[in-house]
């Protein structure tokens, strides 16, 4: 982690400290800010806030706080309670599953360390967000009446939602998650014998750095929605079964 990473967390930590004293468990930093990834100019710092059962009910305290560095890069915060992530794990797995992989306590009590997943919530997770935003990606496809500009900046929306459920794949799969996007792309393509072409363009429009056709556009969407739904048919299959 960066320097000016740390350094940045622990101020926020020390805000909320002050803010909610001893009804604060924990505060921590989680997301491509403790990875290869962090870009200085792009992204923000994403913390986990874990707070007393008192401490949750008074949220009010946050406001400034929130306000206060979402100025300085610093998203708003997830605040939950201990009791409510282990009465969790098993209806958003896959959100704690990719926070696990990437993160470091800033101040107090390591709540991630002992949790664990059971691989049945994770694939089902898998499966209702694989077909839920294979949906809603057809309905914005033909709302864009094949606009270039559109799809370009649909492909950019879109692509971080799956990408999230890859990492849930590869869990499933027993594979190590990679750090970047790039590599996790690259390794499910590799295991499930995806597009990983494909995909790799689709990173390169979200990151800015391909410029396309209106032609090429609409042949890598269409092949984008290929791919997606041909990842949803998959979850019924032996290739997932437990």
């Amino acid at each position: 982690m960066p320097d000016e990473v740390l350094n940045k967390a622990k101020l926020v930590a020390a805000d909320y400290r002050k803010g909610f004293g001893e009804d604060l468990v924990s505060v921590i930093l989680y997301g491509s800010s403790v990875t290869r990834e962090y870009d200085p100019k792009k992204s923000d710092l994403n913390f986990l806030i874990v707070l007393s059962e008192a401490g949750i009910e008074r949220l009010d305290l946050a406001h400034e706080l929130v306000a206060k560095w979402r100025k300085k890069q610093v998203s708003t915060p997830l605040f939950l309670t201990k009791d409510y992530m282990a009465s969790s794990l098993d209806t958003f797995p896959i959100e704690f599953l990719n926070i696990k992989r990437n993160y470091q306590v800033i101040v107090g009590e390591d709540v991630l360390e002992g949790i664990s997943f059971k691989k049945d919530f994770v694939r089902l997770q898998c499966e209702r967000e694989l077909k839920g935003k294979l949906l809603l990606l057809r309905q914005r496809y033909v709302e864009t009446r094949g606009k270039h500009k559109v799809l370009n900046e649909l492909i950019s929306a879109s692509l971080p939602t799956f990408i999230f459920v890859f990492k849930g794949l590869l869990y499933l799969l027993g594979k190590e998650t990679p750090e970047t996007k790039s590599e996790t792309v690259s390794t499910l393509s590799t295991e499930l014998n995806l597009d990983g072409e494909l995909f790799a363009s689709l990173l390169q429009i979200e990151a800015g750095t391909q410029k396309s056709s209106p032609a090429q556009i609409e042949d890598l969407f269409g092949r984008y929605l290929k791919e997606i739904r041909r990842l949803a048919l998959l979850m019924d299959s032996d290739v997932f079964a437990q």
